[in-house]
């Protein structure tokens, strides 16, 4: 008795549209509709042996395989397969095509499953046994059939072009073919309409399935004789000839019979193109690009598939359909709503929210408004990035952020052009395309990280994207159609607006993201970064509480920046700590609870140990001792006292991309011939400041009363040294400090300690004003010193300052480098007029 082979009782299901996979053949099947995606990546992706998975391949007649939602429409017999080969890319999208192998047929008893993908009860219908010849041989009738069908079989054959390899083998090897399923193969063979290979899948009779194939296979054999006829007579023409006489997936049927056949391209698919024509019309793109899109296709139709540039107008044109012409969001334009959604995920930053919600408003009142492109520039970690993606959902746009750090070719922002292998359009246009809308926020993160190349400088092709006079004709070189960006909301980040080209920054809309005080900083910890934490960790408020005392000391003790990551850092560093100390108290509750569940088990008072209660879990505290525990000594000490304690040393204010900071400038002197030496990597600007300060000292020496202390003067070198040599220093604001700093030198008197100062001098003696004097007065603050020294006309620059650090610091504004003196100097300094203006806020 023959062994027979069965397939399972549920298997998932692949629905294919107007085409019919018959038992015994083999087919390409494209992967377009989200069923058949969700089957595909679900049940064969990721598989190392794609051929012991076995799926029903099931047809469906409603004209359209985009439509998978319906099930309604699938035919009640499929055919169970095996997949051979998947191929296809991840690139743009998924897309995928499957070789399958018909095995057997089945019947459709019962969907088990619709989404996301279908998987139904079957009932096998043919019978796989090892003899496939057993049944037609027992039947004489059957028998007799089968041996006629093979006639016509050879006979058409016989008629085909020996000289194709595919049909000499076919030739060599029809005679291996099983009886049952020489219909199937056959049928598949012959050019045969949807409803034709319907009916002989729904022949599940192998007699009746004889009789539904042999017309078609007669039918093919006629086709063949008169385009013999017509050859003979000069007639035939190329399209009746392809009609008649091109073979129906042969290849495929003999993938089944002849594993070693090579994988050859499908034939054109002309459905493909109309599809394609539709998805055009339904585009509706301005006419300039629709009429390019309309010549890419004709000459796509014209084309034959196996050439290279085949696949790149259809990727032309599939990007051109999915391209967001006409399509946007609407705004939620709540003025009310919106300045509770920033306040809500933003402390502080009111520069920054008032200009958001001035845009809201203009736009609510003229919807035309052009996108402004406005530029957040601020030290890392003060929430640039956070505030963009924030803006997006308050107005309910769709938010794409790209990254320009490292950017170095042109072609990443305006693409490349379709002449050269591998093009793809620029991030502009891919992010559009990602975000399906014509109106989304665009955050262009890190816009001053860009830098030149062999290949161009992308800062110059962003001066067309980022210009709202330019930007509604924005020409990708892959598109090369002009696109309107001009609803658009682009929204830039830089660190430091000194490395953004002047044409590019001319463009934009600048606002500067300052740091947070000590006070802001414990108000961002609390609402945010703590309960953030605590939930990436699996902690709750119940088991870690950190008070208000404990992160100002954190902040001040274990922190120095503008911004809060490195606070985050810490705040994780403490959440690990809980978490393990947490764990362990668990783990020594369990034990006692398992002692003491034992000794009641000895006592037969408790049965079952996991009856009993864990007592409730106390909060862990953090005070300073555990801080300082757990994050290590501190880092920060104020050290303004033993650093000012001798004379030659005082406080600067310098600006970085990093936020501000205090620079400690030292000097020095000895015997020598009036040389001046600079350490600590000094830019040229800063050198210029320092020798402008020595010789302003020399040539006012008899004022500042040092024309008695000539010889130090004259014949003393000077070495002035800027600590953590290591980071390079510049800029012409140290100009009063280094000032400070020598006079304090000659005279032997120290600089008070809590005075910190910044300004830039002139050789006569002039304090001009400097830029970044809200960074460097919040750096002062966070270092303890509470008296700024400032050019009198930076008192402007004090309006953006929080009231509660105004409140608590002193500033003197000066006029010439005689206030500087008397401000820096306890009880002025000797012989200057103690009338002299100083102004105080």
């Amino acid at each position: 008795m023959a062994s027979t082979i069965t397939i399972p009782r549920r298997i998932p299901l692949l629905l294919i549209t107007d085409n019919v996979l018959l038992p015994g053949s083999s087919m390409r099947i494209p992967v377009r509709s989200l069923k058949n995606m969700n089957m595909v990546k679900s049940r064969l992706l990721g598989r190392n042996t794609l051929s012991s998975t076995i799926i029903g391949v099931v047809p469906k007649s409603n004209g359209s395989d985009e439509v998978d939602e319906d099930l309604s429409s699938i035919h009640p017999i499929g055919t169970a397969a095996v997949v051979v080969q998947i191929t296809g890319t991840n690139w743009p999208r998924p897309a995928y095509t499957l070789l399958v192998t018909g095995l057997c047929r089945f019947r459709l008893e019962s969907l088990l499953q619709e989404t996301p993908y279908p998987v139904a009860s079957v009932k096998q219908l043919d019978k796989l046994s090892e003899d496939d010849n057993e049944e037609v041989q027992a039947n004489e009738e059957l028998g007799s059939l089968a041996e006629n069908f093979r006639e016509h079989a050879a006979k058409l054959v016989d008629m085909l072009d020996t000289s194709i390899p595919v049909v000499a083998k076919l030739k060599k090897m029809l005679d291996s073919v099983p009886s049952q399923h020489l219909p199937d193969i056959c049928s598949t063979i012959v050019k045969a309409s949807f409803s034709e290979k319907i009916q002989v899948l729904d022949a599940i009779d192998l007699a009746e399935r004889f009789k539904k194939a042999l017309p078609l296979l007669m039918r093919q054999i006629e086709g063949l004789k008169l385009l013999k006829k017509a050859r003979k007579e000069g007639k035939v023409e190329i399209v009746t000839r392809k009609e008649i006489s091109r073979p129906l997936n042969v290849r495929g049927v003999f993938r089944k019979l002849d594993a070693d056949l090579d994988d050859e391209d499908r034939d054109e698919d002309i459905d493909d193109n109309n599809d394609l024509e539709a998805k055009i019309k339904a585009a509706n793109m301005p006419e300039q690009a629709h009429k390019s899109a309309i010549k890419e296709l004709r000459r796509l139709k014209k084309m034959p598939p196996h050439m290279p540039e085949h696949a790149m107008i259809r990727n032309y044109l599939e990007l051109m359909t999915e391209l967001p012409w006409s399509r946007g969001t609407k705004d939620t334009l709540d003025i009310a709503q919106a300045k509770r959604d920033l306040d809500a995920d933003h402390y502080g930053l009111e520069k920054l929210k008032k200009r958001v919600l001035e845009y809201l408003a203009v736009r609510q009142l003229k919807n035309s408004l052009k996108g402004p492109i406005l530029c957040f520039v601020g030290p890392p970690g003060v929430g640039k990035t956070s505030v963009g993606r924030s803006l997006a959902n308050t107005m309910g746009r769709e938010f794409h952020r790209i990254a320009l750090g490292g950017v170095c070719d042109q072609s990443d922002i305006r693409g490349h052009r379709r002449t050269y292998i591998g093009s793809m359009p620029g991030r502009i246009i891919q992010g559009l395309r990602t975000a399906n809308t014509n109106n989304p926020v665009f955050l262009l993160d890190e816009i001053d990280k860009l830098t030149k190349s062999l290949h161009g400088d992308p800062a110059a092709a962003l001066l067309e994207v980022l210009d709202p006079e330019q930007n509604h004709n924005f020409v990708d070189h892959y598109l090369n159609v002009p696109f309107d960006l001009s609803q658009v909301l682009f929204i830039a980040t830089a660190n430091n607006m000194a490395n953004i080209p002047p044409a590019l920054l001319d463009r934009m809309e600048v606002i500067q993201v300052p740091g947070y005080t000590l006070e802001e900083k414990v108000h961002i910890a609390r609402r945010h970064l703590l309960p953030k934490q605590l939930k990436e960790h699996g902690l709750t408020n119940d088991q870690l509480q950190i008070p208000d005392d404990t992160l100002g000391i954190i902040i001040s003790s274990y922190t120095r920046e503008a911004g809060v990551r490195t606070l985050e850092r810490r705040i994780a560093a403490i959440c690990r700590a809980v978490a393990v100390r947490v764990l362990e108290a668990r783990n020594n509750q369990g034990v006692e609870t398992l002692k003491g569940g034992e000794k009641a088990k000895d006592k037969e008072e408790l049965k079952d140990v996991s009856a009993i209660v864990h007592p409730p879990e106390i909060p862990i505290v953090i005070d300073e001792l555990a801080a300082e525990d757990i994050l290590g000594p501190v880092i920060f000490h104020q050290e303004m006292s033993e650093r000012l304690s001798q004379p030659g040393v005082a406080v600067g204010l310098a600006w970085t991309s990093m936020g501000g900071e205090i620079m400690f400038v030292e000097a020095t002197r000895m015997a020598g011939e009036g040389k001046i030496t600079m350490t600590g990597q000094l830019g040229d600007v800063m050198k210029e400041s320092a020798s402008l300060a020595l010789n302003w000292v020399r040539a006012n020496s008899k004022k500042l009363q040092l024309d008695s202390k000539k010889d130090l003067l004259q014949n003393t070198d000077v070495h002035i040294h800027f600590p953590a040599g290591a980071v390079g220093k510049d800029g012409p604001s140290a100009g009063v400090t280094i000032a400070t700093v020598l006079t304090s030198l000659f005279s032997e008197r120290c600089v008070r300690s809590d005075t910190a100062m910044t300004g830039e001098i002139t050789l006569r003696g002039l304090v001009l004003p400097v830029g970044g004097i809200k960074e460097k007065v919040l750096a002062a603050h966070r270092a303890g010193i509470m008296r700024v020294i400032l050019p009198h006309r930076n008192r402007k620059d004090l309006y953006e300052i929080p009231d509660n650090i105004k409140r608590e610091m002193t500033y003197i504004f000066v006029n010439t480098l005689e206030d500087v003196l008397n401000a820096a100097f306890e009880d002025g300094f000797p012989g200057i007029d103690k009338t002299a203006v100083i102004s105080k806020l």
